[in-house]
């Protein structure tokens, strides 16, 4: 077997008060993502996709801390790394694609030289085979007449634009991990499918890993090859995504299907999810989803079920994934 690249182990993410962790967000999470493949997680607002994201980064909130667990990449401690040597594996090793390019460009620096600026620090090219580089990486991700338009600033682009300018950021230097925190959420579907098959094309190309948070199930679907469903800052289930979203194996899963849009099968009337996700500083005892669902029994609310496999490298934290799956047969 192939050593993962990244291996989150067992990441607990809260918020500390009076030195005792006061609010538990990501609990217990366990993510192995191999060199080269693309890893979608996904889930609703607020269950810690990002902010696992950001982990990794070394970019969280302040006030938010990791509580405990660990993250090695390529075999070092990402966790007990000073901070400067961290640093330098951002940029030529690990590298991070943000939600919204309008709060992390720097509108007052052309795009051109935010994207060279990498290249200059990390790989020491010069000023001007950095500016070469710059306008090669926006011609590669699509950007038309890209010499002309790496002499603009970011308001003067659109967004579709914007979102290329932030991943030909990410990839200048050739990283062997991307971190996408939901690249494609403010975007229209056809800009969006052209930002996702430049996307594909990089990893293909360059053997580049992609950890991609979403709430879109159909991004994940013609993006990645492998997934994770996080419910309250816990990975609920995951697989491959053909076997995740084919057959799923937690309510939680199931329930996401069930209120999307199928575009086979029009006439399909949606069934939402009843509820809210729960107050994480009020954590209900057992399943955090038990409050929600429908298959839930008694036992649901004595603890937190562990994830097992239901089929060769799918696993799901249900005690009644096999009602679940029953009943899809039926």
């Amino acid at each position: 077997m192939v050593a993962p690249l990244l291996s989150v182990s067992a990441l607990t993410l809260g918020v500390r008060r009076r030195g005792r962790p006061d609010t538990v967000i990501v609990e217990d999470l366990s993510i192995d993502i191999a060199p080269g493949e693309r890893f979608g997680v996904v889930g609703e607002s607020g269950s810690g996709k990002s902010l696992t994201l950001r982990a990794v980064a070394g970019l969280l909130p302040a006030g938010v801390e990791v509580l405990s667990g660990g993250i090695t990449y390529d075999g070092k401690d990402l966790l007990g790394l000073p901070a400067a040597a961290r640093r330098r594996l951002m940029g030529p090793e690990i590298a991070m694609i943000f939600q919204e390019p309008m709060t992390a460009l720097n509108p007052v620096v052309r795009v051109g030289d935010q994207i060279a600026e990498g290249p200059r620090r990390h790989l020491g090219l010069s000023k001007g085979d950095a500016a070469q580089l710059a306008v090669e990486m926006m011609a590669r991700t699509g950007i038309p007449d890209p010499a002309r338009r790496a002499r603009a600033y970011p308001h003067e682009l659109s967004g579709g634009l914007r979102q290329r300018i932030m991943i030909a950021m990410a990839v200048s230097c050739g990283p062997r991990l991307l971190l996408c925190d939901e690249p494609t959420t403010a975007l229209d579907v056809t800009v969006q499918h052209q930002v996702l098959k430049v996307l594909e094309a990089l990893c293909a190309d360059g053997g580049t890993a992609l950890a991609f948070v979403t709430h879109d199930l159909a991004v994940v679907n013609q993006t990645c090859t492998d997934m994770a469903v996080m419910y309250a800052g816990h990975i609920v289930e995951s697989g491959s995504v053909r076997d995740v979203l084919g057959d799923p194996r937690h309510p939680y899963t199931k329930g996401l299907l069930d209120s999307a849009p199928d575009f086979d099968q029009p006439d399909r009337r949606l069934v939402p999810i009843p509820g809210f996700p729960p107050n994480l500083a009020a954590r209900p005892s057992g399943c955090p989803f038990a409050p929600r669902c429908s298959f839930a029994v008694d036992a649901c609310t004595a603890a937190v079920p562990a994830r097992e496999l239901v089929a060769p490298g799918h696993t799901a934290a249900c005690r009644e994934s096999d009602r679940i799956f029953e009943g899809a047969l039926a």
